[in-house]
């Protein structure tokens, strides 16, 4: 990462999607720094990803003016260790504070020196030169925890001297940060202005809460990311903590990599399509196919320059002709997942690619008359793309991407984005759909039906509590409930013995009823995702064994009948928990990693899996 001309620090790419994007705050040894939008990104060096599906959804959100998928701009140490390229930073919050003589003030005072060494980007930082407390060494200043955000996504520095001074002034300081006891707590925290002496110092207990409220400035519709204002927020600014969980949520959309039912070697063209896309002509081709034998592209050998020729001319003219992601396709586009439901459920091995290969087996020992099909995925292939963020609010907290337009996102560019980043992860899984009969037998029970009406009652009024207006959501299903609490039990038992821990594992929940179009749907697939090559070692695959899927199901049941937090976990209700949305569930039953989780440990109920403490007649397995 650089910001100016100076490189500070590095983050691995599939943190630029999922917690240090753009937007965020990321903390370096010495320095805060916000990661900043696409208009200053420089991806010359970027290759494209390329994922037809993925690309469709995406302009459907953001526009048709969405040209490509890129993943972040990489240096090779070993090439250039000095090298300026990467993504733009830049400091924030810029208010500082001096350990020494606890000077507050921002860095457009010109009062902190940047103090940078070229071959130590960790050691960057700022220092306060003429600090009066300061003994030989200039003392190292720090970032001062305390920023506004509002629920429109905007972010902005803590109004010192509005919050110092009660109210507009043209009084600009000096400033003094004080802490008077160690615990770090807000009424042991105070500011006062050095040159107002007869105003008294204010503590920061007085920014917090409902009360704090009142305290401070509307909104000024900060964008610090695109270094400008919108003119139109209304909302009342809210003290957050530097580094406050709520500050930055990532909307992604992720999409599997599927064979198309064409020929082996359209499928090989489409694999290779970054690097074969390039070629203009045949006799450039015949260059390129020279390296084919030594390279990737080995399989490529077993085809003459001429065929391999006529699919690329006849992928460029579709190209040219059909435009990806039309609102006629809409129903299509943004379903990502119905078409890998298909796909999954035929099981079809003659569609098998080198990035995509399935091996159906038989149902888990013990649990045939639950299963239907079951299949290991022993490669795949999955592309994310980052679209936007939110702030106040996770997108975790609702059902689909289509439920994100009734939430505020905040855009990644100041112009509409010509491309969004993205990475490429490659890794195995295990899937499992349950039997269709027997799920709708379950569903119809009257102890499930009551259950319905009070998930349906619960998610209502947590959407009340949120000022979110419940008709424009969905409330999951009582089977989404069932398949995600049964993923969530798996991933906690599968990581005992596979290799990866739980937040290298992650869930993908097919649910849709007979009534609902494309339905129904009733699977989950449990899968690794790596960058690397780790995500595809057959850990998760060699479990898959209907004899050891069957052992593993029937310990992960046998985890969740008692939880060591029993009572308290099996009497949970969320109407008593204005935060939660789960119920008999937690941390030392159900709960997954948030990375793993696509509804962020919401919408979780053990007693649907098995008899619990609370209740013995709603259990799914008996």
């Amino acid at each position: 990462m650089n910001y100016s001309q100076y490189r500070v620090g590095e983050i691995r790419p599939s943190q630029l999607l999922f917690t240090y994007g753009i937007g965020a705050i990321t903390d370096l040894p010495q320095l805060s720094v916000m990661i900043m939008g696409l208009d200053e990104w420089e991806v010359d060096q970027s290759q494209e990803l390329y994922e037809e599906r993925l690309l469709a959804a995406v302009r459907l959100k953001l526009g048709k003016q969405v040209k490509r998928l890129l993943p972040p701009p990489i240096v090779d140490k070993e090439e250039d260790e000095v090298s300026l390229v990467g993504v733009p930073v830049a400091p924030f919050p810029s208010w500082m504070v001096c350990p020494r003589c606890r000077l507050l003030a921002p860095l457009e005072s010109k009062l902190f020196g940047l103090k940078y060494t070229q071959y130590r980007p960790n050691e960057v930082s700022y220092v306060h030169s003429n600090c009066q407390g300061a003994y030989k060494k200039e003392p190292t200043v720090i970032p001062v925890r305390f920023l506004v955000a509002c629920s429109q996504g905007h972010l902005d520095e803590f109004p010192w001297l509005y919050f110092v001074h009660r109210g507009q002034s043209d009084c600009l300081g000096p400033l003094k940060f004080e802490e008077y006891g160690v615990s770090g707590a807000t009424t042991e925290i105070a500011v006062r202005c050095t040159k107002c002496e007869q105003l008294p110092a204010r503590t920061l207990s007085d920014a917090f809460g409902e009360n704090g409220k009142l305290n401070m400035p509307r909104c000024r519709g900060r964008n610090p990311h695109l270094r400008d204002f919108d003119d139109d927020c209304k909302e009342q600014m809210q003290t957050i903590l530097l580094g406050a969980s709520n500050s930055w949520f990532s909307a992604t959309l992720s999409a599997l990599s599927l064979p198309k039912n064409t020929s082996q070697l359209e499928q090989l063209v489409s694999q290779f399509w970054n690097e074969l896309g390039e070629t203009q002509s045949i006799e450039e081709l015949k260059i390129m196919s020279r390296a084919f034998a030594k390279s990737e592209f080995k399989e490529l050998t077993k085809y003459s320059i001429e065929d391999i020729w006529q699919v690329i001319s006849k992928k460029n003219n579709q190209g040219q002709t059909e435009e990806i992601g039309e609102i006629g396709e809409i129903g299509e586009i943004l379903d990502l997942k119905t078409p890998e439901w298909q796909v999954f459920s035929q099981a079809d091995v003659t569609l098998n690619t080198n990035n995509f290969r399935l091996n159906p087996v038989d149902p888990p020992v013990g649990f045939e008359k639950y299963f239907g099909q079951t299949v290991l995925l022993e490669k795949l292939r999955e592309v994310r793309a980052l679209i936007g963020f939110t702030r106040i609010q996770s997108p975790g907290d609702f059902a689909d991407e289509s439920e994100m337009d009734d939430i505020k996102m905040v855009s990644l560019s100041c112009n509409n984005p010509i491309w969004v980043p993205a990475c490429e992860t490659r890794g195995e899984g295990i899937f499992l759909q349950l039997e269709e009969s027997v799920l709708q037998k379950w569903e119809e029970s009257i102890g499930v039906a009551n259950r319905s009406k009070f998930v349906k009652l619960a998610h209502k009024d947590w959407l009340n509590k949120r000022n979110l207006d419940p008709k424009k959501f969905t409330t999951p299903s009582m089977r989404y409930l069932l398949l995600h609490s049964l993923a969530h039990a798996l991933i906690r038992q599968f990581s005992i013995t596979c290799g990866y821990n739980s937040a290298s594992l992650r869930e993908r929940i097919y649910s849709k009823k007979a009534i609902e179009e494309n339905g129904p749907q009733a699977g989950i697939l449990i899968y690794t995702s790596s960058s690397d090559s780790e995500g595809t070692m057959g850990g998760l695959v060699s479990l898959g064994n209907s004899i050891s899927l069957g052992y593993h199901l029937a310990q992960a049941l046998e985890q969740v009948k008692l939880c060591s937090s029993d009572p308290l976990c099996s009497e949970h209700d969320p109407s008593s928990d204005e935060g939660s949305l789960h119920w008999v569930a937690c941390h030392s039953c159900l709960f997954t990693p948030e990375t793993s989780c696509e509804r962020g440990n919401k919408f979780l109920d053990r007693v649907l899996l098995v008899p619990t403490l609370s209740n013995e007649e709603l259990a799914f397995f008996d």
